[in-house]
Formats: structure tokens, C-alpha cells, sequence
């Protein structure tokens, strides 16, 4: 999960692959029931993905095909370039990454308003409900449970005070991203924000694919999650096909 990664966003889009594949999905450091270490107040893309990397070692499910979803998806792809072992394919699925947007100050100021306008209303747990609303939509805010809802808000922390920000200028460069030999397939939703399809339409061609069009927003494993298991689930069978 990206900003306020908390796996209980992805739960059934996990559910819908499970009848096939063995799905972990995780709260990443400081997030929803991960709690967050001591002393930590600053993290790295690099960071995220040796998490993941451990993660997947340690349950001794590498390689594996990994998802990952706007921030996540820069994660990702720093996974897949920082820890190509554990990585037999890659769903970017609309990667926030910054510089490719057309204005990345625009978005900033955009984002940064919200969030703004939350802090003055009601702290840090509205700021990070209006981001959610702003990037999701309302319909998707109000369709999370009572016990997401709180862990999202209890968990602003780390988003608006480590994690914001903190991966804005991942990029690696031109020839590192056309090097890359695993699998990857980006998707960009169909009712999604613009900054997303910006960013995508760049990193596709800088990465030799595709995008693949999905239905929803920038959480379609939300409003539309039987969609996007189906989308999804041809690149998966590849890439688990030892042959």
C-alpha cells in the first residue's frame, strides 16, 4: 500500500488472487498495525524496499510478484532494481513519481493546500482524511471500515511527518530503468487523478512497456477491486510459469 500503508486497503483485491496465489500483503513500517521504531523520523525509498525484500526472505516466498501502489509503486521499483532476486515480476500500479509529473510544484502546492486545510481544521487526523479523500475520492473514504478508518487517521503521523515527501525525487536514470530485464506491468486507472497517467506515460517509456488501462480511481482496489484482480492476474500467471 503507498501513503497511509495500511494492508487493510488491499484486502479484497488480496482476497480475489488467493483462490489462485499465495497473497501477503503488509502495513508497512510505522503504518496501520506496524509500529513504528524507536527513534525513527526519517525513511528512505531504499529503506521501503529492504523492508519489503526482508519481508519476503523471511517468509521464504522469493522471488514473488509484488504490487505495489502509488508510492508503493516507486517502492517497487526500487525493489526490483535494489533486490532483482526476490523479484519475479512487478505491477506499478499508478506510481507516484514526482519528477515525471508534468508540474511537480503544482501538484505539491495542490497536495500541500489539502493537507494544510486539514491541519487547520482538525489536526493531523483530518489533514490525513482530506489527503485520502483528495487522492481516492470521498466514495472510497466513506467504504472503509470503522477500524481502517481510525488506524488511518491514528497513523497520520507518519505519513505527514517521515514519510511525506521523503521519496518526492526517486528517479533512478534513463539507462538503469532501460536495463531492466524483470517483468513489469503499469497500470494507470481510468477515473484517476492526471498526475498519475502523466508520471506513467514518462516511466513507460523510459522502461520499454505498455500501460494497461484499468477501471476506477487511484484506488481501484477499492471501487473497482474484481476488475483489477482480473487485470492483473494474466501477468501474474507469467510470471510464476517456471517454464
Amino acid at each position: 500500500m503507498g501513503a497511509t500503508g495500511d494492508a487493510g486497503h488491499l484486502e479484497r483485491f488480496a482476497d480475489l488472487l488467493a483462490d489462485e496465489f499465495t497473497v501477503v500483503s503488509y502495513d508497512r513500517r510505522g503504518n496501520g498495525r506496524s509500529p513504528r521504531p524507536p527513534g525513527w523520523s526519517a525513511t528512505t525509498t531504499e529503506e521501503q524496499a529492504d523492508d519489503a525484500a526482508a519481508l519476503l526472505e523471511a517468509l521464504e516466498l522469493s522471488p514473488a510478484g509484488v504490487f505495489g501502489t502509488s508510492l508503493a509503486g516507486v517502492i517497487a521499483l526500487c525493489l526490483v532494481l535494489r533486490h532483482p532476486q526476490v523479484v519475479r515480476g512487478a505491477i506499478l500500479h499508478e506510481p507516484a513519481i514526482w519528477p515525471l509529473f508534468d508540474d511537480p510544484e503544482e501538484v505539491r502546492r495542490t497536495v500541500g493546500a489539502r493537507i494544510a486545510e486539514g491541519m487547520r481544521s482538525g489536526g493531523p487526523r483530518a489533514a490525513i482524511e482530506g489527503f485520502h479523500r483528495f487522492v481516492g475520492g470521498d466514495a472510497n473514504w466513506e467504504s472503509l471500515s470503522p477500524e481502517l478508518r481510525e488506524r488511518v487517521r491514528a497513523g497520520a503521523g507518519t505519513y505527514l511527518e517521515v514519510e511525506r515527501g521523503a521519496m518526492a525525487t526517486y528517479l533512478p536514470d534513463d539507462p538503469t530503468l532501460a536495463g531492466i530485464a524483470t517483468p513489469i506491468q503499469l497500470l494507470v486507472g481510468e477515473q484517476s487523478l492526471p498526475y498519475f497517467a502523466q508520471a506513467a506515460g514518462r516511466l513507460a517509456k523510459r522502461l520499454g512497456v505498455e500501460i494497461t488501462s484499468t477501471a476506477g480511481t487511484h484506488f481501484g482496489y477499492l471501487d473497482h477491486p474484481v476488475e483489477l484482480a482480473e487485470t492483473v492476474r494474466p501477468f501474474l500467471r507469467a510470471v510464476s510459469d517456471p517454464t
